[in-house]
């Protein structure tokens, strides 16, 4: 994936769940206007009920005017133009309340014409916690006589309880936004790690070949001397280096197609091809390298074919073949089983080799992975075959898993869509 299309993803991605967030908020906000106007208006019925009740029994009508005045968000107060009972008016204020559902605390106080000021009456409490009387102050309004005021001292908590879904969803909201600006951060972390990682290798791998290619080109030179092929000894010794020379150039083609992948995918030019020649094929030049292994195949119908790519699927066999020799404590056995199940073709490579631990199986075709054990001092490599093997077979969708054999050794088992 190209930086600039990553970036422009994780723009975008950004810029949604922010106005997501932003209009979840506006949301809540005018969510919580409506349930303040809510309480409002059921607050302004019940007192103006209240006030009614109060001119009930009485020789003065309720007036035309409206009696009931909002002075403040949680402050009203109601005009009824005669004398009234404290405890008539409680108990008026609770049955309206508890009529209209309101399910808040409140408190309320009555103007005294003797002192001319306002007498707190009482803290009601519907949560049946209760509150000791106690002076709150109201204050006193202008051209009025016989009224009473009401207040809800936790009108702002009541409207907030009332509104716990929108709140829990902008929480959930918020913390999505903070998880994605975190996991955005670490992919970025992971990405520049990655890209220092394949430059370095990159770098290494191709500082080595140079000397690599004179070592070559100078030991095939040196071997091809009189004086070097008269001498065992020295013809031995110039052998080894050319073969070792060639195992590390090997391991460093190993390295660079790995970064390569890493970076872009592998390119498969696939076509129709017949496994089994292919197979045979590989089976010889193993061969040529481990000429004790003994390596056989099983099927009942050589001539079937797949669509993938001879070179790299070649690779695949040959590092199989490769891995299940050298992981081998005796004379090698290899049996490679063709089989057909349902719309799948079926590739077992069952060896006799010293096996894996169950708890280190699943990371066999992790790169860089090595299984500590018995032969892992003796075998050179990077852990990277099983991870190319498991990386073209993901190029091709095809499933590929280990399991150990009930004696000993190991199967590795390809998995492929198979047309007849």
């Amino acid at each position: 994936m190209k930086i600039n299309k990553l970036n422009s993803i994780i723009l975008l991605g950004l810029v949604a769940i922010i106005s997501i967030l932003v209009a979840q908020l506006l949301w809540t906000k005018e969510a919580f206007n409506l349930e303040q106007k809510k309480l409002s208006q059921k607050a302004h019925i019940a007192l103006l009920e209240v006030a009614r009740k109060l001119y009930e029994g009485t020789n003065h009508e309720l007036p035309a005017v409206n009696p009931v005045q909002k002075i403040a968000n949680d402050y009203y107060i109601v005009n009824v133009e005669n004398d009234f009972e404290p405890d008539i008016l409680e108990f008026y204020l609770k049955s309206e309340f508890k009529k209209m559902n309101i399910t808040t605390d409140f408190e309320y106080a009555m103007y005294n014409c003797q002192s001319d000021e306002m007498v707190y009456g009482n803290y009601i409490s519907l949560s049946q916690k209760g509150k000791s009387k106690q002076t709150v102050y109201f204050p006193k309004h202008k051209n009025l006589v016989y009224y009473f005021a009401v207040r809800f001292p936790n009108e702002t908590t009541y409207l907030f309880s009332s509104m716990r879904f929108w709140f829990i969803l902008s929480t959930v909201l918020i913390l999505i936004l903070l998880i994605y600006v975190y996991s955005i951060f670490t992919l970025l972390q992971q990405k520049k790690y990655s890209e220092l990682q394949r430059d370095f290798i990159n770098n290494m791998t191709h500082e080595f070949k140079t000397p690599l290619s004179s070592i070559l080109i100078a030991s095939q030179y040196l071997i091809e001397q009189n004086a070097i092929k008269d001498d065992k000894k020295l013809h031995t010794y110039t052998d080894i280096i050319i073969n070792q020379s060639h195992k590390l150039n090997n391991h460093i083609e190993k390295i660079l197609n790995v970064a390569k992948s890493d970076h872009t995918s592998l390119e498969l030019k696939t076509e129709l091809v017949l496994i089994v020649p292919v197979i045979e094929e590989t089976i010889t030049n193993i061969q040529l390298k481990y000429p004790e292994a003994n390596i056989g195949i099983e099927t009942n119908d050589p001539d079937c074919s797949i669509e993938t790519d001879v070179f790299h699927f070649t690779n695949l066999v040959y590092n199989l073949l490769d891995n299940a020799v050298k992981y081998c404590n005796e004379k090698s056995e290899i049996l490679i089983r063709i089989s057909k199940e349902n719309q799948f073709l079926k590739l077992e490579f069952i060896d006799n080799g010293i096996g894996i631990s169950p708890k280190n199986i699943a990371s066999v075709f992790d790169k860089f992975y090595r299984v500590q054990n018995e032969k892992s001092n003796e075998v050179n490599g990077f852990g990277l075959g099983l991870y190319y093997v498991k990386e073209i077979c993901n190029l091709q969708y095809w499933k590929i898993n280990a399991t150990n054999n009930l004696e000993k050794g190991i199967t590795i088992t390809l998995t492929i869509p198979y047309k007849k």
